[in-house]
């Protein structure tokens, strides 16, 4: 059970997950502290002006310390999908079929995520899409994406 920190802000006091949800680190803070104004942050390399994503200590194409948070539009397209049918975590057993995507977000970064709000036995690779927010438990939203359209994010 998690304490919501968003009391007071139309969240409740206590909740229970209803998937798994990710770690915050030192690192991911500010990545997380946005998700809960719904923002889609991602790190950017000053020195060799590329995008990184997931969060982490240093840019990994050439191992540079200085980086920044820019953000996102929250717009990409599909790279690759698939769709389960049998859950890997009995959390999601209520779910199925689900999609999980990778998606080029338009700046330039790729984004394992899940597909909502659509059948996804009908998303094709190339389909544009845009971020939409599942609530956690704790208050973040975790970013997921909807084909381009059908949802206001």
């Amino acid at each position: 059970m998690h304490v919501d920190a968003g009391v007071g802000n139309g969240g409740d006091a206590l909740s229970e997950p209803t998937r798994p949800e990710p770690p915050v680190s030192e690192v991911s803070q500010p990545f997380w502290d946005a998700t809960r104004e719904r923002r889609l942050l991602v790190q950017w390399c000053g020195a060799c002006d590329r995008p990184v994503f997931y969060p982490r200590e240093v840019c990994p194409t050439c191992l540079d310390a200085g980086l920044e948070w820019r953000e996102s539009a929250g717009t990409g397209t599909v790279h690759a999908i698939t769709v389960e049918h049998r859950p890997q975590n009995p959390q999601f057993a209520n779910r199925v079929p689900y999609a999980i995507a990778l998606v080029d977000v338009a700046e330039g970064w790729r984004m394992l995520t899940n597909l909502v709000e659509c059948d996804p036995l009908t998303v094709p690779v190339g389909t544009p899409v845009t971020v939409a927010w599942e609530p956690l438990s704790d208050g973040r939203n975790l970013p997921v994406f909807t084909p381009a359209g059908v949802s206001d994010g």
